[in-house]
C-alpha cells in the first residue's frame, strides 16, 4: 500500500523513470517556484498527456501560501495557441464545491437551514416527494436516487419542476448516495432563491470577488473569450459546454490553474476569509456520512490523512459516481478536520480537472486539462505532486 507520508524514495524513482517530453511547452512559473518542483510536476503529468492525447494542461501548486503555475501544450488545437497563466478551463463538477460554498453562505446568513424541506424554498414542489427531502439530502446526493443527469426532455424550469413533481425516491432520503447533477443543482438553485437572486449573479458578486478569484467565471465575459481554451472530446472533436438546466450549479465554472489553487488556499487555515463567507467556506468541510474510505462534505470529498493512493482512486472511480451506495450517517456531523486530504474531480465533454489539498500541511494542487481523461490518471498525478510538496523541508528555494 502506498501512503502519502512516505513518498520520498518512490517519487525520486518516478522522476528517473519518466523523462521530460520535448514536445511539452512549460510556461513561466510563479516567482519563487523552485526548479526541482518543475521537474516533479512535469514527471507527474507528462505520462497522462502522452497516453490520453491531452492537447493542453495547466498545473497550480501551493505550499504555505507560495503559489506556482506550470503550463503545457496548447489551449486550442485549432489555432495552436499555447496554454499560459491566463488560460481558462472548464472544471466540470469541481463547480459543485463553489455551489456548496454559496449554499453554506446562505445558511450562514440565515436565509435557509440545511434541515429545511426542499419544497419550503420552491412552493411548486409542495405535495411532492420534496416535502420529505431536505436541502442537506440534495447537497450530499442522498435524496433517494436522483440520477446522474436529467432526462433529455428536461430543458427549462417548467419541465424541471414537472420532472421533480413526478419523481419518486428509490431509497429513504439520507440512506444512499447516488452522485447526481439534478440533486446538487437543485441545492444551488434553492440556495440562490433564498438569497433573492440568480445563481450566476450571486456567485459573481458574493462569492468569487471576496475570495480573490478574479479569473473565475460562471459566465465568461465576451472580452475574455480569447482566453477560453477549446476543449477536445474523447473522440477528438472540439467541445465546449452547452447550456443545460442547472448546468451553472452542477458543472459550469471556468477558471485558471492559479485561481483554482487560490480557491484551495481559501479552504485552508490561514487563508480562509473572515466573517460570514469564511464560516461558509469552513462549513463545506463538515462531514455528513462515510462511504468506503470517503467522507462526504458539501461538494468536497474527504479522506483521513495520511491517505493511501488506492483509497483515493477508489473514491473517484466510475462506480462511485454511477452506482448507489448505502452510507453510514455521522451523527452528529463531523466538524472540519485539518488532518484530511480534501479533493474533487470534474469533467465536461471537452475538459478534465482535479483539485486536492491538505489543510494541516497547507499544500494543494490543481490540474486543468482541455480533454476529459480517466480520474485515476489525475489522482495519481495530483498525489505525486502533493507528496513532493510535503517532502520539501521549506518552501523557500
Amino acid at each position: 500500500m502506498t501512503v502519502l507520508m512516505s513518498r520520498r524514495q518512490a517519487l525520486a524513482g518516478t522522476l528517473l523513470a519518466v523523462p521530460a517530453l520535448a514536445w511539452l511547452t512549460r510556461g513561466a512559473q510563479a516567482a519563487a517556484g523552485p526548479a526541482h518542483l518543475a521537474g516533479v510536476v512535469e514527471a507527474a503529468v507528462a505520462p497522462a498527456m502522452a497516453e490520453h492525447g491531452i492537447p493542453g494542461l495547466a498545473v497550480g501548486v501551493t505550499a504555505n501560501g507560495e503559489r506556482s503555475v506550470f503550463n503545457y501544450g496548447v489551449a486550442s488545437p485549432e489555432s495552436g495557441r499555447k496554454v499560459d497563466d491566463r488560460t481558462l478551463f472548464e472544471v466540470g463538477s469541481i463547480s459543485k464545491t463553489f455551489t456548496a460554498t454559496l449554499a453554506a453562505y446562505a445558511e450562514a446568513r440565515g436565509t435557509l437551514s440545511f434541515s429545511d424541506a426542499a419544497a419550503k424554498h420552491l412552493p411548486a414542489l409542495a405535495g411532492s416527494s420534496f416535502d420529505r427531502i431536505s436541502l442537506l439530502d440534495l447537497g450530499t446526493y442522498t435524496a433517494g436516487g436522483l440520477p446522474l443527469q436529467f432526462p433529455d426532455d428536461v430543458t427549462d424550469e417548467k419541465t424541471m419542476i414537472a420532472y421533480y413533481r413526478r419523481w419518486r425516491p428509490a431509497y429513504a432520503p439520507g440512506t444512499h448516495r447516488l452522485y447526481s447533477n439534478p440533486s446538487i443543482g437543485l441545492f444551488g438553485y434553492l440556495a440562490a432563491r433564498s438569497l433573492g437572486g440568480s445563481f450566476a449573479d450571486l456567485m459573481e458578486r458574493e462569492i468569487l470577488p471576496p475570495l480573490g478569484l478574479g479569473d473565475t467565471y460562471v459566465r465568461v465575459p465576451n472580452g475574455e473569450m480569447d482566453r477560453y481554451a477549446l476543449g477536445t472530446s474523447r473522440s477528438g472533436k472540439p467541445a465546449r459546454l452547452s447550456r443545460g438546466v442547472f448546468g451553472a450549479e452542477a458543472y459550469g465554472v471556468k477558471t485558471t490553474a492559479a485561481d483554482l489553487v487560490r480557491f484551495a488556499e481559501a479552504n485552508m487555515a490561514g487563508a480562509t476569509p473572515e466573517g460570514t463567507l469564511g464560516r461558509a467556506v469552513a462549513a463545506t468541510h463538515t462531514g455528513y456520512y462515510t462511504v468506503g474510505g470517503m467522507t462526504q462534505g458539501l461538494g468536497w470529498e474527504m479522506y483521513a490523512y495520511p491517505t493511501e493512493l488506492e483509497t483515493l482512486v477508489a473514491g473517484t472511480s466510475p462506480e462511485m459516481a454511477r452506482e448507489p451506495h448505502e452510507v453510514t450517517r455521522l451523527a452528529p456531523p463531523r466538524p472540519p478536520e485539518a488532518a484530511a486530504l480534501i479533493n474533487k474531480t470534474g469533467s465536461t465533454n471537452g475538459f478534465g480537472a482535479y483539485v486536492a489539498f491538505v489543510p494541516a500541511k497547507r499544500i494543494g494542487v490543481a490540474i486543468l486539462a482541455n480533454k476529459p481523461y480517466p480520474n485515476p490518471a489525475r489522482v495519481k498525478a495530483g498525489y505525486a505532486i502533493l507528496a513532493a510538496l510535503e517532502a520539501r523541508p521549506t518552501v523557500n528555494p
